[in-house]
């Protein structure tokens, strides 16, 4: 080649070469910085701030309120724009070397792996923007009801908000049906149910806030309301229509399965184990209930009650009562240590929409960003007739709920999980552990002194064990795909002693919330196997609050995360990654 030749292409290759040694040099300052603790902790902050302006409704509903003028955006690209982010991000956690990292920075180096892993599991296998319709009637309920739920603002800025959301409802339901190219039936009859029943959130609810409006404020209001309710109507009328055309629910599967009890609840143990300890769990239920001397006591019933609250307003007023009582225990018996920053804690009406999959309420605990530190468990509108199980438990003693979804239960425990300083075990909501301290105080609190044996409340917890430890059977055989929905049903009425209400309700929840049925029993199994080995750790110096006090301080972690963080054991985490 002659030099001249030579020094042109040179010349022309030169700006390429530069951006390709710029690009490497990039690369290999990159690789270096993902493999620090401090960019991880970067990435997290960034990955929290993008999740949150996405998912704005969630922001609400978290106490985050800088866009509660908004709704999620569902066109087709943004939701594959959302993916695509979690995927790239999770695959740069994966990438980072951290075996020379120390301790602390490892764990939330699995924590946030383990967070990013559920996002993209659920996009991946589960697929909901697709298959579930519930996806966009619970964004509309949401939206609304996370507005309402606390006076975090006037209620005129709250109603405008609320009426911004209201007008973007009947274009994202339009992306919905757009998204829905395999909806799930079975899914769609729930969507049906909660859009029907949506009117009383819209209507009564909601409306409270409209007293500070101005008059056309008030009229927009109404009208984008009206539309809104009129576009969630016809929603499930198009559902309703194409129900005989849907797929049926589809399982998961075992390897899936498995995979999201591994990657991303951190568990030790596979389905066929689990599903072992839910029949353990549920055999010793069982016969606990037999050997009481009235195995009747077991099934909650009014009429033993000495005062059956004559209205809603009474009912409610019976659960806050006991509150105090339940506190007082706590503290002479130096079981936990209630720190100063936690709120009070509310006994509100269940809200219609929300019935079809949470028969029984739930619970809302403060946000991770709520300025107001107080919680809320909502239950079912009352009445003295009902056979749904939750009425009844809650006439005749409600402090075994009130201790799981309150205090020393839930509320505790999610109140000193906001307030952590380390943002990704904050940001951590790992359901088995959180479910499983709550149902592991039920007992603890029977075992302790605080329910006489072969009372009410005693069977009442033993009934309840039972029907969590049949949550199990029903949640793992129902997405490894042995059982349908209908056998579902029929194991927690037969085994797990629900009334049929109850048990369609529970059911229903286990198929559209996968895994989070299992979380009750299998947490508590973790806990007390915890609880053992902490007391032979401990030796003479053992004492049981404080046990409770160093388990509850770290968040709403794994508990093999937290046998590493206890025991500086990490062998659960490592078989569970294995």
């Amino acid at each position: 080649m002659k030099p001249i030749a030579a020094l042109l292409i040179a010349l022309l290759l030169l700006p390429f070469m530069i951006r390709t040694t710029e690009a490497q040099r990039r690369g290999r300052v990159r690789g270096q910085a993902q493999s620090s603790p401090t960019e991880l902790r970067r990435m997290a902050d960034d990955y929290y701030r993008w999740r949150n302006e996405n998912y704005p409704v969630g922001s609400s509903d978290d106490g985050l309120h800088t866009w509660d003028n908004r709704l999620t955006d569902y066109s087709w690209p943004a939701v594959l724009k959302r993916r695509q982010h979690v995927r790239e991000l999770l695959d740069g956690v994966n990438a980072m070397q951290t075996s020379n990292w120390n301790k602390n920075d490892r764990i939330d180096w699995i924590l946030f792996r383990a967070q990013l892993e559920g996002v993209a599991f659920f996009d991946r296998v589960l697929d909901f923007e697709e298959a579930d319709p519930q996806t966009y009637v619970n964004e509309c309920s949401n939206s609304i009801f996370s507005l309402l739920k606390k006076e975090y603002d006037t209620k005129r800025n709250r109603a405008l908000s609320a009426t911004a959301r209201l007008k973007q409802m009947p274009a994202m339901i339009e992306e919905g049906k757009k998204n829905l190219r395999k909806p799930v039936k079975l899914y769609a009859q729930l969507a049906i149910d909660s859009a029907r029943s949506i009117d009383s959130l819209f209507t009564d609810s909601m409306m409270s806030l409209a007293e500070g409006l101005s008059p056309a404020e008030r009229d927009d209001l109404v009208t984008a309301r009206d539309a809104a309710i009129k576009a969630i109507h016809a929603y499930a009328d198009w559902l309703e229509q194409r129900l005989n055309t849907m797929v049926a629910f589809s399982p998961m599967g075992v390897g899936n399965y498995n995979y999201y009890l591994k990657r991303v609840l951190l568990l030790p143990i596979n389905s066929e184990q689990l599903e072992m300890l839910g029949q353990t769990e549920l055999a010793r239920a069982r016969a606990m209930e037999a050997l009481l001397p009235d195995p009747s006591l077991a099934d909650p019933n009014p009429a033993r009650s000495a005062n059956v609250p004559a209205n809603q307003d009474e009912f409610l007023q019976a659960y806050e009562r006991r509150e105090a009582e339940m506190i007082d225990f706590l503290k002479t018996n130096h079981l936990v240590t209630l720190p100063s920053y936690l709120g009070h804690f509310y006994i509100r009406q269940l809200p219609e929409a929300f019935k079809p999959t949470s028969p029984g309420g739930f619970m809302n605990a403060p946000g991770r960003y709520d300025r107001d530190p107080s919680g809320f468990y909502f239950i079912p509108t009352y009445n003295p007739q009902s056979r749904n199980f939750y009425i009844r438990a809650a006439i005749e003693d409600p402090r075994p709920i009130l201790g799981h979804e309150g205090i020393p239960g839930h509320f505790v425990q999610l109140s000193i999980a906001n307030h952590l300083s380390d943002e990704i075990r904050k940001q951590h909501s790992d359901t088995v552990f959180i479910e499983g301290w709550a149902l592991y105080g039920e007992e603890m609190l029977s075992r302790e002194g605080l329910y006489p044996q072969n009372s009410p409340a005693y069977g009442q917890i033993l009934r309840l064990t039972r029907y969590r430890a049949a949550r199990i059977g029903v949640d793992v055989n129902l997405h490894t795909g042995r059982w349908t929905f209908e056998q579902a049903v029929k194991y927690f009425m037969e085994s797990g002693g629900l009334d049929r209400e109850a048990a369609e309700g529970e059911a229903a929840g286990a198929a559209a919330n996968p895994t989070q049925k299992i979380s009750y029993i299998t947490g508590k199994w973790q806990i007390m196997r915890l609880l053992g080995r902490y007391r032979d750790q401990q030796g003479a110096n053992f004492r049981l609050g404080q046990f409770h006090d160093d388990l509850i301080k770290n968040g709403s972690l794994p508990v093999s995360v937290l046998e590493w963080i206890l025991l500086d054991d990490p062998s659960s985490v490592e078989q569970a990654l294995r």
